[in-house]
C-alpha cells in the first residue's frame, strides 16, 4: 500500500466539507460527536465480519469495507474540526499520519502490532481510540490492508458514496421527497454500475459521477410522474 498523498487528502476533505455543509451549514460549530460515530461503525463492521464464538458466522468482507469507508467519512470530519476548518492543514496532518509501514501503535501505555493483529482486533482498537476521542489513520490503513483494500480503492469507494450522499441531499433526501428505489433497485446498487463505467482515476471523476446520477434520476422522476 502506498502512503496517502496530500492532494488525495485534500480531495476527500473538500468533498466531506461539502457534504457536511449540505446537511448543516454551521456543522463546524454544531458539536457533532464524529468519533462517537466511529465507535458505532467499528462495532457494525465487527458484526459483519463475525465475532461470536457461540454461533456459526460467515465474514461479509464487502460490508466490512463499506463500514470502513463510513469510518473514513467521520474521521475526515473530525480532522477538519481539529484544523478549525482549514482543509490544507487537515490534509497535511492526515498525510503525516499516513504510514503503511508502521508496525506498532501505542494505546494507553500498551504497544500493539498493526501487522500481526487480525481485523477483529484492529476494529476493537479503533473503537477504543474513538471512545477516548482519538483516531489513527495508520490504524485505518492497517484495517484497509486486512480487508484487501488500499488508498486507491478506498478513495474510489469514498468518493462514490459521498457524491451519492450529496446528490441525495440536493434532491430532497432530508425532506423525504427523494426516490431511493430506481427500477426496483436501491440507488446505491445503480451507483456501483455507474462507477464501473467511469474512470475513477480522472480528476473529474466526482463531477462525472454526479452528472451520470443526475441523468439517471431524471429518467426515474419522469417515470414516477407518468404513473
Amino acid at each position: 500500500m502506498e502512503k496517502l498523498k496530500i492532494d488525495q487528502a485534500i480531495g476527500m476533505l473538500r468533498l466531506q466539507e461539502k457534504m457536511n455543509s449540505t446537511v448543516n451549514p454551521d456543522w463546524l460549530h454544531a458539536g457533532y460527536p464524529f468519533l462517537r460515530a466511529v465507535v458505532i461503525e467499528a462495532a457494525e463492521a465487527l458484526e459483519h465480519y463475525g465475532w461470536k464464538w457461540w454461533k456459526n458466522q460467515s465474514a461479509d468482507l464487502a460490508q466490512v469495507q463499506i463500514e470502513l469507508i463510513d469510518i473514513l467519512h467521520f474521521m475526515l470530519s473530525a480532522s477538519i474540526i481539529d484544523a478549525q476548518g482549514n482543509i490544507e492543514e487537515a490534509a497535511k496532518a492526515i498525510a503525516w499520519q499516513s504510514d503503511p509501514e508502521l508496525d506498532e501503535i501505542q494505546f494507553d501505555g500498551k504497544t500493539y502490532s498493526l501487522k500481526e493483529e487480525n481485523i477483529r482486533f484492529l476494529l476493537e482498537l479503533m473503537a477504543g481510540l474513538a471512545v477516548s476521542r482519538r483516531s489513527s489513520y495508520a490504524l485505518l490503513e492497517a484495517s484497509f490492508r486486512a480487508c484487501d483494500m488500499d488508498w486507491n480503492i478506498a478513495i474510489t469507494q469514498y468518493t462514490s458514496k459521498n457524491v451519492l450522499n450529496i446528490f441525495r441531499q440536493a434532491n430532497g433526501y432530508k425532506e423525504g421527497t427523494y426516490i431511493k428505489e430506481w427500477n426496483g433497485k436501491e440507488d446505491n446498487v445503480h451507483l456501483v454500475d455507474i462507477v464501473t463505467a467511469l474512470d475513477s482515476k480522472k480528476s473529474s471523476f466526482s463531477e462525472d459521477l454526479y452528472l451520470k446520477l443526475e441523468s439517471a434520476y431524471q429518467t426515474i422522476k419522469s417515470q414516477a410522474l407518468s404513473k
